[in-house]
């Protein structure tokens, strides 16, 4: 068994453990945000150091990789850092008021991002175009295949759902106002984490387009972390809102399902 096997592996199980974890234990971050979970520093700096390392390293994978300029390679790099650029540099900018982020939080996204980089760049640019099992799966033809173009488009719907709803998110209150919303609009018509469900749509595409174990475990992954929270998210908005919550029909994550 290789390194990257085990490692492959080792997120898997660890994603287990993860899911299990958190429908008992909220994350300190954002809306569940505790004193509990240590030392804190400005969200905005928090976002942007724990989500730019998983951009640097698929950066360096594909820079040093002699496949870089091959279109379907190139292509699954511009994807991946097109939602990474943005999660690492434009959306911690755009952040509004002065909430705070634990270390602790911190620099276990860092070191999720840090094995996550590696295992997508490892995988497109390593080990794929090296190994003689998969060398031929990534070919011009790859582009027409129904893989790569319907996870490309649900790849790409997913970013929309997800930037629609952090900008939902971030007007939910004018200038001065300081009370609290219960969310509407585009998929929070449906759902109360929207940007969750765009999240992991981005993701089960990004599974579809590449075909690849790689992507299957960060979907896992981010399905482990994400599906808890938005449980909780759930029933923190239906205790704050228990008048209009229940008129509204809302799900967790997965529209008219949980």
């Amino acid at each position: 068994m290789s390194p990257f096997d085990i490692v492959l592996i080792s997120m898997a199980v660890l994603g287990v453990i993860v899911f299990v974890s958190l429908y008992f234990v909220d994350a300190g971050y954002g809306k569940m945000i505790s004193s509990k979970w240590g030392p804190t520093l400005p969200n905005k700096i928090g976002w942007c150091l724990m989500e730019c390392p998983v951009f640097f390293v698929v950066l360096y994978f594909w820079i040093t990789s002699e496949v870089r300029f091959q279109l379907p390679y190139l292509l699954f790099f511009l994807f991946f850092e097109l939602h990474y650029f943005h999660r690492s540099f434009v959306f911690p900018l755009r952040m509004k008021g002065n909430s705070r982020m634990p270390l602790s939080i911190m620099a276990m996204s860092i070191a999720f991002n840090l094995i996550n980089g590696y295992i997508q760049g490892w995988w497109l640019f390593r080990l794929a175009p090296a190994d003689p099992h998969y060398s031929g799966l990534y070919v011009m033809q790859w582009l027409y295949d129904p893989r790569f173009i319907i996870g490309a488009v649900v790849f790409f719907l997913g970013m929309f759902i997800n930037r629609q709803s952090d900008n939902i998110i971030r007007n939910l209150r004018k200038p001065g106002d300081t009370r609290h919303y219960l969310p509407k609009g585009g998929m929070y018509n449906y759902v109360t984490s929207a940007n969750y469900f765009g999240e992991l749509t981005e993701w089960f595409g990004w599974t579809i387009l590449t075909w690849s174990w790689a992507g299957l475990i960060f979907f896992w992954f981010t399905y482990a972390n994400l599906v808890p929270r938005a449980n909780s998210i759930y029933h923190r908005y239906e205790k704050e809102f228990a008048e209009e919550f229940p008129q509204r029909r809302l799900k967790r994550v997965f529209p008219f399902v949980y």
